[in-house]
C-alpha cells in the first residue's frame, strides 16, 4: 500500500505528463481532517479537464488506488477526483480563479515539485 504522499506525487507527474498547467500540491492535513493533500492543476478547456482526470485516475488505479468518489462540476470546468487522503481539484482557468483553493486553504504547507515536474518554460 502507498503513502499519501507517494500516490499525490503519481498524480502529480499523471497530470504533469498530460500537458495540466499550474499543479500545486497541498498538504493540508495539519489544517483539516478532508484529507492529508490537495492537488489543484489547470486544464485549458473542459475536455482537457476531463482527460486530466481520466488519466491521473487511470495512474492512481495502476497502482492499486481506486476512487472514492468522482464529482464534475457545471460542464466539466471543475472536477474532483476523491481517493481519501488525496483529493484532486482540476479546474478550467476561470473556475480556478473564481475558487481559489489556494487562497481557501493559505494555511496549508504547498509541497515543492521541482523535482517532480519538468518545467517546460510554461
Amino acid at each position: 500500500m502507498k503513502t499519501a504522499k507517494e500516490l499525490a506525487l503519481i498524480a502529480t507527474k499523471a497530470l504533469d505528463s498530460k500537458k495540466g498547467r499550474d499543479i500545486k500540491l497541498l498538504k493540508i492535513d495539519r489544517v483539516s481532517s478532508l484529507a492529508d493533500y490537495f492537488l489543484i492543476c489547470t486544464g485549458t478547456s473542459n475536455t482537457h479537464v476531463r482527460t486530466l482526470c481520466d488519466y491521473a485516475e487511470f495512474a492512481l488505479e495502476e497502482a492499486g488506488e481506486k476512487p472514492m468518489g468522482r464529482e464534475g462540476h457545471r460542464g466539466n470546468t471543475w472536477e474532483l477526483l476523491d481517493f481519501g487522503c488525496l483529493v484532486i481539484h482540476v479546474f478550467t482557468e476561470d473556475a480556478r480563479q473564481f475558487y481559489d483553493l489556494e487562497r481557501l486553504w493559505a494555511d496549508a504547507e504547498q509541497v515543492d515539485l521541482k523535482e517532480i515536474i519538468l518545467d517546460d518554460g510554461m
